[in-house]
């Protein structure tokens, strides 16, 4: 089928609920703006997540007084709803939540549970993606990277390789037969954090509130600057990623420097972009350099949005 009537159209595929926060906000809600579709697929309900916010245990918050079994299950009850409220701040016309539990982190019990997305079988996650690629009919597709060696949460690293096996099977008619028209995505993405951004938010928080959340143990961290090929000019976003992280109130301290000790201007004046690693290009090559401005490059001119 061509693509020649097609809405340009992006899919992200994320982990937990809050994941699509801190990965991409600005990047979704600017090709939201700019008239694309958007589409957030979540693997996963974020059973496991813990209450993150202190604030939320003073006297007259849901929280205050409970047992931390208590605190557990309000968090889970509440984790979907902060999750539309997020994707609500971002513009996304549609979240699909892949029906996964959350397999906490690595060697934990959770992960031994049956129904947690590290024990799902391989090609039936893929299926599920692909049935959701496929009615969707996105032509770009971002996920997590090759490289997760600073945080390898194994609904991460599992991320990855669905998105990846989804990629190449959309398309593939001998694939999921039952699960839709076959349709194949033109470009992949990871998402990564630059080391220069580490540095340049690091450097602006000495200036501006005289004290940073990153490390040394952050700053010696090796980077991925190298692999970059793709740059989005996200200055005038940057409140997706500050709304769509507040609604997740449990999950994320409003008192954090890491996530809020620069306000939108400032992170705008200091890094304004956000860095994508194009992995696979079927409309075009893969840039030497991250000289790439537009996830739709390439696109843009097999389609009518």
């Amino acid at each position: 089928m061509s693509d020649v009537n097609l809405p340009l159209t992006v899919l992200t595929v994320h982990a937990h609920p809050d994941d699509e926060a801190s990965k991409g906000a600005p990047t979704l809600a600017k090709y939201k703006a700019e008239g694309a579709k958007t589409v957030l697929v979540c693997a996963t309900g974020g059973e496991e997540g813990d209450l993150h916010n202190p604030t939320l245990r003073e006297e007259g918050q849901p929280f205050h007084g409970m047992t931390p079994d208590e605190e557990k299950q309000l968090v889970v009850s509440m984790r979907a709803a902060e999750l539309a409220a997020s994707a609500e701040v971002i513009g996304f016309d549609e979240v699909v939540m892949l029906g996964y539990r959350d397999s906490g982190m690595a060697d934990t019990e959770p992960n031994a549970n049956p129904d947690c997305f590290h024990q799902a079988d391989l090609d039936e996650a893929v299926g599920r993606l692909v049935a959701v690629i496929r009615r969707v009919r996105s032509q770009v597709i971002i996920t997590y990277g090759d490289d997760q060696k600073g945080y390898p949460h194994p609904d991460h690293l599992k991320v990855h390789d669905i998105s990846v096996l989804a990629f190449d099977r959309a398309g593939d008619p001998d694939w999921y037969l039952d699960a839709g028209e076959p349709f194949e995505p033109s470009k992949l993405y990871y998402a990564v954090w630059a080391k220069a951004r580490i540095l340049a938010v690091h450097e602006a928080m000495l200036k501006y509130t005289g004290e940073s959340p990153f490390t040394e143990e952050w700053l010696a961290r090796e980077g991925q600057d190298h692999r970059i090929t793709t740059k989005i000019d996200v200055g005038d976003f940057q409140w997706a990623r500050t709304g769509a992280l507040r609604a997740h109130a449990t999950q994320v301290d409003p008192t954090a420097g890491f996530w809020f000790g620069l306000d939108d201007a400032q992170l705008s004046e200091t890094y304004p972009w956000e860095d994508w690693i194009l992995a696979r290009n079927r409309v075009g090559s893969i840039p030497e350099d991250d000289s790439e401005r537009d996830l739709f490059a390439g696109v843009r001119a097999t389609v009518t949005s």
